[in-house]
């Protein structure tokens, strides 16, 4: 369901060994593959000093997060997200927030856990497919990992999984702003142009302001929008304040030249002098560029999350 690409050098894991008639559990590094080599990790999964070990006979390795991760930390992501995209309807059920919203993305129309009980209850999914059809809509599910876990026990082949996104956070700390780079309280004609989602023009009305907590950033070159995000600050309920920022473009023949990376720089600064603590995005597991990008950044993977289309 989770971290299915495929296990390299550097990425932390946990393998599963045989010693005698038992297993036992090994958390590190991987040093090497063939043979497979682990450096044991540092307490918070901070990579370590410690003396490498090959494992020979061994039955499961699965790659985990870079560091260790609360179930609280994914669930404050996760509440801060919903806030950020709370559709134009929403109905709280159980544990679960039900929005739907006039954008095309499933974040704005989607069911997520953002209760305590969520990690641990049925899923009620009876009173979410009303939710739904009440209001013509397929039933999505946005199932992060861990605190999502209900929900897999009711997949079945009447369901579509999504992509796998990882969701990556930083700390914010004050910086510097870039030249040319702005805010907007609304989005205009050129900012417009240039913001894609998955490769597709949005339109005004699915990327209107939700209660002053979305911005458009942008940088200009010679008077000319060269480079466009949409950011949000939202607080989760341990009272951190998040910046979120999503779909960083920049313009076609402008590329390569460091735009990106200024950008996203300007951006969490900017989002350092409104008071957020950290910030957080998302980008598909197979998107290499953007994942090189968002490392230049200072991000790191924090958890990762799917959604889930019924029929």
């Amino acid at each position: 369901m989770f971290r299915s690409d495929d296990i390299a050098i550097g990425d932390r894991v946990v393998v599963r060994q045989r010693v005698g008639s038992h297993a036992s559990d090994v958390i590190g590094h991987v040093v090497s593959l063939e043979p497979l080599v682990i450096r044991p990790q540092e307490v918070g999964g901070f990579p370590s000093f410690k003396d490498a070990m090959e494992i020979g006979e061994y039955h499961v390795i699965k790659k985990l997060s870079p560091r260790t991760v609360r179930n609280s930390d994914i669930r404050a992501v996760e509440v801060a997200y919903a806030k950020a995209f709370p559709g134009r309807e929403q109905q709280l059920i159980d544990a679960w927030l039900a929005r739907a919203g006039a954008e095309i993305a499933e974040r704005s129309n989607s069911a997520t856990p953002i209760g305590h009980s969520a990690g641990f209850d049925p899923v009620p999914l009876e009173r979410i497919t009303e939710f739904y059809h009440q209001r013509g809509m397929p039933v999505q599910l946005l199932i992060p990992e861990r605190i999502g876990k209900p929900a897999l026990r009711i997949l079945s082949d009447d369901w579509v999984l999504g992509e796998e996104i990882i969701v990556m956070t930083r700390p914010l700390s004050p910086g510097h702003l870039a030249e040319g780079f702005e805010v907007l309280s609304q989005p205009d004609r050129d900012w417009l142009a240039l913001y894609h989602f998955r490769g597709e023009p949005l339109p005004p009305e699915a990327i209107r302001p939700i209660d002053g907590r979305m911005g458009f950033a942008r940088l200009t070159r010679g008077g000319e929008t060269v480079a466009v995000t949409r950011v949000t600050l939202t607080q989760s309920d341990d009272g951190r304040v998040w910046l979120g920022y999503s779909a960083v473009e920049v313009r076609q023949d402008m590329r390569r030249q460091g735009l990106g990376t200024a950008l996203g720089a300007s951006v969490a600064a900017w989002g350092a002098a409104q008071g957020a603590h950290n910030a957080y995005l998302h980008v598909r597991a197979d998107n290499t560029a953007a994942l090189g990008l968002y490392a230049k950044l200072g991000f790191i993977e924090h958890h990762r999350h799917r959604y889930a289309r019924l029929g």
